[in-house]
């Protein structure tokens, strides 16, 4: 959302900066080829896993040989999101200047000030979905999803003062989007209490893109529009696409929902608004 509303987003991979140089992020691979050394995703060592910065809720990742792809002008903006925390800024703190600097003209609010790691189970063992989606391309049969650390994280104060207004649940992966936010206490709660909208990732069992499908059956969802509906209960309304058949026991609007240019988005954000008509 930072770089998208700032206007550097890379929008043939959706995240990252977009032309982005990466001389870093290649001279991590030479010296760790030159060295021998193993490639990534390379683990601290157990006692060091939360050791330091309290900013992680699971494994960090050693830089050496690092198997995330990050540009130079992106990597600029996590050392200064990570230098701000550890001067003793929030999260949301530290996302609020970020967005100043980007020229945002909205708020930006990350769901708690308190980490929370995604793991993904599988037959393999648990491994960040970092690791799962990026280094091993989503290959990995899943068994479940974990939110370590939600059951201690709180939702800012900010956050559920934003919720008391309607919502818009964009096209997301239901699983490692929405579910974070889901599992800390009192979002779901402030959900209930406002108008929702939710715009179905799916065509029926055809996900958009993304690896949606295979995580909403790892953790007991029908992979479908369906499926989504029932993991939001909370959810007042739906858009759907003009193509999606599916009946569900709530108000639905229908429109083509692929979003590949600010033609598309405007047409489902004007379906959003008649959906929020028929809710609020």
């Amino acid at each position: 959302v930072l770089y998208l509303e700032g206007g550097v987003l890379n929008r043939e991979t959706w995240w990252g900066i977009a032309d982005d140089t990466a001389a870093t992020h290649g001279e991590l691979h030479r010296l760790a080829e030159a060295a021998g050394l193993e490639g990534g995703p390379r683990y601290l060592d157990a006692d060091a896993q939360t050791a330091g910065r309290p900013i992680a809720r699971w494994r960090r990742f050693s830089g050496v040989a690092e198997f995330m792809h990050i540009g130079d002008r992106d990597r600029a903006v996590h050392v200064t999101r990570t230098s701000l925390i550890d001067e003793g800024h929030t999260l949301t703190e530290a996302s609020r200047t970020l967005a100043d600097a980007f020229g945002l003209d909205r708020r930006l609010l990350p769901m708690s000030d308190d980490p929370v790691a995604t793991l993904v189970h599988t037959p393999e063992g648990p491994m960040h979905f970092q690791e799962f989606w990026v280094a091993r391309e989503g290959d990995p049969a899943v068994e479940d999803v974990e939110f370590r650390g939600s059951e201690d994280a709180t939702a800012t104060d900010a956050v559920l003062g934003a919720l008391r207004e309607p919502v818009v649940i964009g096209p997301s992966n239901p699983v490692t989007s929405l579910g974070p936010m889901l599992a800390v206490e009192g979002i779901e709660d402030a959900l209930r209490e406002t108008p929702v909208v939710a715009v179905s990732p799916f065509v029926e069992d055809q996900v958009f893109s993304g690896p949606a499908a295979k995580l909403m059956a790892g953790v007991g969802y029908e992979p479908s529009t369906a499926g989504v509906a029932a993991a939001y209960p909370f959810a007042d309304a739906f858009v759907l696409d003009e193509t999606d058949g599916t009946e569900l026991d709530r108000p639905v609007v229908r429109t083509d929902t692929e979003m590949a240019s600010p033609a598309d988005s405007a047409r489902v954000a004007r379906a959003v608004e008649e959906a929020l008509e028929v809710v609020s």
